[in-house]
């Protein structure tokens, strides 16, 4: 397999496209790309902030689509999606945005391949674009929630955070998958594709690797979550967690979907959640 450089290490927060003029990445509005993994070539779109400035650091956002869908999908906020999960409105001025498309619509990451197509996406980036290579973000909704959680288990020391909306263990956890990674997790009481077990699951590998505690649930404790029909999202966050590495956990009534709303709203809590927590990490 032809991979590209691992990133597991950041070891400056400045990357090598600081202070130099785009050459691939020229363009603020989402634009498309390609890199050659494993001999097959991959589908990625990079949405830079309006005013980039190369001589700041930006923070690097993966999005990571679901079953029988693309990156473009992601991008567009077309299906039942927000473009980039609806990040970018919350998003400081200093955020890049990655879209990935998925072999076969899938991240089966068969052989590390989806993990290496990351490693690949990140070295072109931040080899044009400046970035904090200590604020590296991904996130997912399904299947892309899948690949999210693969990185946290991958890639570790290459990302700060995840956020796994609806997600199973269906990219796998290559590597020992035992070292902490801030953790957001979110599932619906009523998913009937990806049960919530499943997401539990996931959630309670980096409960144990974070070394949390307790905080309406816990390790082997119960969670308090909302009954299907109520209409509610309840949000916890586990205590005692190491300093850096939180957990919070948002199970709601809803089945299957990136964009849950709660009874009494029109929009969904999603995004606002997610950057919250993404929010939450400044450059090590």
């Amino acid at each position: 397999m032809q991979e590209a450089d691992s990133p597991k290490v950041a070891t400056s927060k400045t990357s090598p496209g600081c202070g130099k003029t785009p050459a691939a990445f020229r363009n603020t509005s989402s634009s498309n790309h390609t890199a050659t993994v494993n001999q097959k070539q991959r589908l990625y779109t990079v949405q830079l902030p309006q005013g980039y400035n190369n001589t700041r650091p930006h923070r690097l956002v993966f999005t990571f689509h679901g079953y029988g869908d693309s990156g473009t999908t992601v991008a567009t906020g077309t299906k039942t999606y927000l473009p980039y999960f609806g990040l970018p409105p919350l998003a400081p001025h200093d955020t890049i945005f990655v879209a990935p498309t998925g072999l076969n619509t899938v991240w089966a990451d068969t052989g590390g391949e989806d993990v290496a197509f990351v490693d690949a996406m990140v070295q072109a980036i931040e080899a044009d674009l400046c970035v904090d290579p200590t604020l590296r973000f991904a996130t997912g909704f399904s299947f892309g929630g899948a690949m999210a959680y693969a990185l946290a288990c991958a890639r570790p020391s290459a990302f700060r955070a995840v956020a796994v909306l609806s997600g199973g263990a269906l990219s796998g956890c290559a590597g020992p998958g035992t070292e902490p990674v801030a953790y957001y997790g979110q599932h619906g009481v009523a998913d009937g594709q990806v049960a919530i077990a499943a997401g539990r699951q996931l959630r309670d590998r980096f409960v144990g690797n974070n070394n949390c505690t307790t905080g309406g649930g816990g390790n082997g404790s119960v969670v308090v979550e909302p009954s299907v029909g109520d209409g509610r999202m309840v949000k916890m966050e586990y205590e005692g967690c190491a300093e850096g590495y939180p957990v919070v956990w948002v199970a709601f009534d809803g089945g299957h979907t990136p964009t849950p709303v709660v009874r009494g709203e029109d929009v969904t809590f999603s995004a606002r959640e997610i950057w919250e927590f993404f929010g939450r990490f400044g450059s090590r």
